[in-house]
């Protein structure tokens, strides 16, 4: 029985700290990913809203809203969750409580009864003559021996089982202490919710005037939509015609404008890069990712499609552009009516950072990690700062999301 009785509180004991480490480490991961977003509402605000008098196009106001929006409902959901996990970490504690109070009180009752026949069978007279009856005194020194361990044993396992519920028992209420703070948390989320329900609601006010004057709307995606082939035209055009001068340099026989040539040492950076992927800085210290890669709906019109073959970050005015990773400067862009680009060379990888004001290289520059390549333009008329950034390997678009860190 007492052995059966340890291995049912070494079971739960173990049972309780095994869910209770995963629970934690889950718990953790969901208030890293809670603060992450908090964070990122404050850049949004930041970024995309706050202490700007002007607002810029509908398009861009839409974009913000609908960002904001998106960003605020996992929040929501990233809380519930949290408060969900506590309630099932608590539940599942007050169970294994009840569990070795039962097996304490089994080891408490098997106590008193032995105690009560050891008294009614006048304990002392007994014990000493079970130790007079011995063959010999080896054997009434064992029998002492047993008589003290078993008398020991019983104590401490009332001793130890009850150690371990009151472990539990101030576990819980660190838990029940936790959830008060959970509590906290979910008055946040009721708040969070009314906020979002305002912001649907100006989204929708928006989406409104914008109805009103479909015109101005359309002129706004159209120019929105020139810009972009503008840009994306430049960029492959750079690339293939410095895909052709690398071959050329290397002695390739080589005729093509759409992969490079890798000498050994360029085969050793790209494989590094590659090597890379999820890993990579973002081309910016701070920002938020304000467009991602790929086509997406227009937020007004979900029936429209649009394609993005880069990534755009919003950033504090005067951030700079940093290389990604070590490489060579290939090209400068300049797009007429626009502003200045860098292409760097990484292997056959090409980062391209465009939108910038100011440069800090040249064409043939080296550069290495988190070196300054420019400034971001900032658009006084709204006053955003913003970089657009494009990943490719050889004349193939990437996406920079699958690449750089948590983009």
């Amino acid at each position: 029985m007492c052995s059966l009785l340890r291995h049912h509180v070494i079971f739960f004991v173990l049972l309780a700290s095994i869910a209770g480490n995963a629970q934690t480490t889950e718990q953790k991961a969901l208030e890293e990913k809670r603060e992450r977003l908090q964070s990122e509402i404050r850049d949004i605000n930041r970024l995309l809203f706050a202490e700007k008098k002007e607002k810029g196009n509908v398009l861009d106001q839409m974009e913000a809203l609908d960002k904001k929006i998106t960003v605020r409902q996992q929040l929501i959901r990233v809380t519930n969750q949290q408060s969900n996990l506590l309630n099932r970490q608590i539940n599942t504690n007050i169970r294994n409580i009840g569990k070795l109070k039962t097996e304490l009180q089994k080891v408490k009752d098997e106590y008193a009864a032995m105690i009560q026949k050891s008294y009614q069978n006048k304990s002392k007279q007994n014990r000493l003559m079970f130790l007079l009856s011995s063959e010999s005194f080896f054997q009434a020194f064992k029998r002492l021996q047993y008589m003290k361990q078993y008398t020991d044993y019983r104590k401490e396992q009332g001793t130890q089982i009850l150690a371990k519920t009151e472990e539990l028992a101030r576990l819980n209420a660190d838990l029940n202490e936790e959830r008060k703070v959970k509590e906290v948390l979910l008055a946040q989320n009721k708040k969070a919710k009314n906020q979002l329900f305002a912001e649907i609601q100006a989204q929708k006010a928006l989406l409104g005037t914008i109805r009103k004057n479909e015109s101005k709307y359309a002129s706004a995606i159209d120019a929105k939509k020139k810009e972009a082939r503008k840009i994306d035209r430049q960029i492959e055009l750079l690339i293939r015609n410095a895909i052709a001068a690398s071959n050329k340099k290397s002695g390739s026989t080589s005729k093509s404008t759409s992969k490079f040539v890798l000498t050994p040492e360029a085969a050793i950076v790209a494989n590094n890069f590659s090597a890379n992927k999820g890993k990579l800085i973002w081309p910016v210290e701070k920002g938020i990712k304000s467009q991602g890669f790929g086509i997406y709906s227009d937020p007004v019109y979900p029936g429209i499609k649009h394609q993005s073959n880069g990534v755009i970050i919003a950033t504090d005015e005067g951030s700079k552009a940093r290389a990604i990773f070590e490489g060579e400067v290939i090209a400068i862009l300049a797009v007429p009516g626009g502003n200045k680009g860098v292409q760097i060379k990484h292997g056959n990888f090409i980062s391209t950072y465009y939108n910038l004001s100011e440069l800090t290289v040249k064409k043939g520059d080296r550069v290495s990690i988190k070196d300054e390549l420019g400034t971001v333009y900032t658009n006084r008329s709204n006053g955003q700062t913003r970089l657009k950034f494009y990943l490719y390997q050889d004349t193939s678009r990437l996406n920079p999301e699958e690449w750089v860190y948590r983009l």
